[in-house]
């Protein structure tokens, strides 16, 4: 593209579509945020004031069907991802969407081919992999510091439950909370996935299998270099968001724990304690969410391959359907029975 300058157009202005305003609008003085859509006017319109957005409407073709935008940030609803994208690739758009694309396969896959046909820049959302505690295990693994990797171990739990509205629409445990973990698996060992095993129960809240969903996970995992590991999801850590890793290798291992709000330890006669972790994913995750944002500018500007490809975030979600399954039919689930 040869220019300083990226402007943006942002499709979705909720939660996750304010996080990335501020970023592009406060943070990443290469891109220019110059429109905001949102199908809740007032989102938009809010948006758009609080970041100092010049443009906002309702309308996401607006954002498409402006010449002046050369890139869009995907944060609407999930069953929206895929058609945008493949409108967005066909107006030369380069995109970066929330994940996943979509839970049906096809339909993501009618978005990559899109995506490939007009040569854009397709990053999706899977932050964790830009934050610096996952990336230093990574970097433990690549270089061989701890030798060769045995074993893998993701504690993965949110706060609280997530109100009822978002559970009856988030595609399940594994396509929701499991998904980001089991792409921090491949990403943390460097291997693929060969072979899932998963069980669960709704524990926390009873009512959450009546929509066959489950609240309590655990996940086994065969690796191709072969590796095993394990990942346990709760939608309920009443002490705050857990978000721990470990990697064991054949020459020791590393390990991140949990973040939080100061490194201030008290101690008494009785007790030694200190405060909670982070309680949520937006504070725990707010560099991984700016470094993501950076790279995905970066490469629209100057070229090159997207760090997270359309092509690389259609296996996590192959992996939760083998999840899923696995759960389902209480057996050891062949990624190859659902790619």
């Amino acid at each position: 593209m040869n220019r300083d300058v990226l402007n943006v157009g942002l499709i979705g202005a909720g939660r996750i579509g304010q996080i990335h305003a501020r970023n592009l609008s406060r943070s990443i003085p290469q891109s220019n945020l110059c429109m905001v859509t949102d199908i809740v006017e007032s989102n938009a319109l809010a948006c758009a004031q609080n970041f100092r957005i010049p443009h906002a409407g309702t309308d996401h073709r607006d954002v498409i069907g402006n010449s002046d935008i050369d890139a869009v940030v995907i944060c609407s609803s999930t069953d929206t991802h895929a058609p945008i994208i493949a409108e967005a690739a066909k107006a030369g758009k380069h995109v970066f969407c929330e994940k996943p694309i979509d839970f049906d396969l096809d339909r993501i896959d009618d978005a990559l081919d899109a995506a490939d046909q007009a040569g854009i820049v397709l990053q999706i959302g899977f932050n964790r992999r830009f934050d610096p505690n996952f990336q230093r295990i990574r970097k433990a693994v690549t270089t061989g510091e701890i030798g060769i990797p045995h074993q893998l171990h993701i504690i993965s739990r949110d706060p609280a439950l997530p109100p009822r509205e978002y559970l009856d629409k988030s595609g399940g445990i594994f396509m929701d909370m499991t998904i980001h973990d089991l792409d921090m698996a491949r990403f943390l060992i460097g291997a693929d996935i060969t072979e899932i095993y998963a069980v669960g129960n709704a524990l926390i809240d009873p009512s959450i299998a009546e929509i066959g969903d489950l609240d309590t996970v655990m996940v086994m995992l065969k690796f191709a270099n072969g590796a095993i590991g394990i990942i346990e999801n709760s939608r309920q850590a009443v002490f705050g968001y857990d978000q721990r890793a470990e990697v064991f290798g054949s020459n020791g291992k590393i390990a991140i724990d949990n973040v939080h709000p100061n490194t201030a330890q008290i101690s008494s006669a009785d007790k030694i304690y200190k405060d909670p972790p982070l309680n949520y994913f937006l504070e725990r995750y707010q560099d991984s969410y700016l470094e993501e944002m950076r790279e995905f500018i970066k490469v629209s500007l100057n070229g090159g391959n997207s760090p997270v490809s359309g092509h690389e975030s259609r296996i996590p979600v192959v992996m939760g359907k083998a999840a899923l399954l696995s759960c389902q039919e209480n057996r050891p689930v062949s990624i190859g029975e659902i790619q």
